[in-house]
């Protein structure tokens, strides 16, 4: 444990910064999942709508830093791709 006052606090800051990135990202594999349960049931509109939800959720995470730009992009993209894929 630390003994300076700043390091204390620090410690303390990154356990909330954690639990709020732990929160955000759990919430992002929830809809993703949800996009994932729709493609699997082949049903075009439910995934639609889900997809929309997802990628707001996704670019979300990413302007709070959550996930990078690049990594917030990749897994839209690959959702779209999967959405699209459905007859």
């Amino acid at each position: 444990m630390a003994n300076i006052k700043s390091a204390k606090k620090r410690i303390l800051i990154t356990k909330t910064r954690t639990a709020r990135n732990k929160a955000i990202k759990s919430r992002v594999k929830t809809y993703i999942k949800k996009v994932e349960a729709a493609i699997a049931a082949n049903d075009k509109s439910a995934a639609t709508e889900a997809l929309k939800a997802a990628t707001s959720e996704i670019s979300k995470a990413a302007s709070k830093g959550v996930y990078h730009k690049n990594t917030a992009s990749r897994k839209i993209s690959r959702l779209n791709l999967a959405v699209n894929k459905i007859a």
